[in-house]
């Protein structure tokens, strides 16, 4: 399995997921830069997404909604921050309504995804930044530590195709 450790840190407001992957750094890469390939990692397993705007560029927005098992519909929106091709890109993440509106009683983080080479493959950092200590433990009862780590789980998958 990829995902090798996860902390979250309540002093920093952080959470910290690392994986490592059988594939080179520019590989991974396009996992987050290709909209389709990105809908299939994106989100448990049982819970597919499709990404409706994908601008991973500086200003750039990205919406997107996950569908449960049952029809529901999870959305979320990212704000991209910066972008450092290949080796990672700074986002604001929230949730959202289904027109992609932001849920302001949702906690808002700042991520920072990092891939760096390491013997040939790539190890991947996920950071999350968060606003309170309410807000971390918030995401963390809704289960953000298993559904992310089953979400990037399945990269390994993707990359071997």
């Amino acid at each position: 399995m990829p995902v090798t450790d996860v902390q979250h840190d309540v002093d920093a407001l952080t959470l910290t997921i690392t994986a490592e992957f059988a594939a080179p750094v520019q590989r991974v890469w396009q996992v987050y830069a290709d909209p389709r390939q990105l809908e299939r990692v994106w989100g448990p397993p049982s819970y597919p997404a499709t990404f409706v705007d994908h601008d991973l560029r500086p200003g750039g927005r990205m919406n997107y909604c996950m569908t449960s098992p049952e029809g529901e519909k999870f959305c979320g929106w990212w704000e991209v921050t910066s972008v450092d091709e290949p080796r990672g890109f700074t986002f604001e993440d929230g949730f959202a309504d289904e027109e992609f509106n932001p849920l302001p009683d949702m906690p808002v983080s700042q991520n920072t995804y990092t891939f760096t080479e390491i013997d040939g493959g790539t190890r991947a950092t996920y950071v999350g930044t968060y606003a309170s200590a309410d807000a971390l433990q918030k995401v963390l009862e809704m289960g953000v530590v298993e559904g992310a780590s089953s979400a990037i789980n399945q990269i390994d998958d993707l990359l071997a195709s």
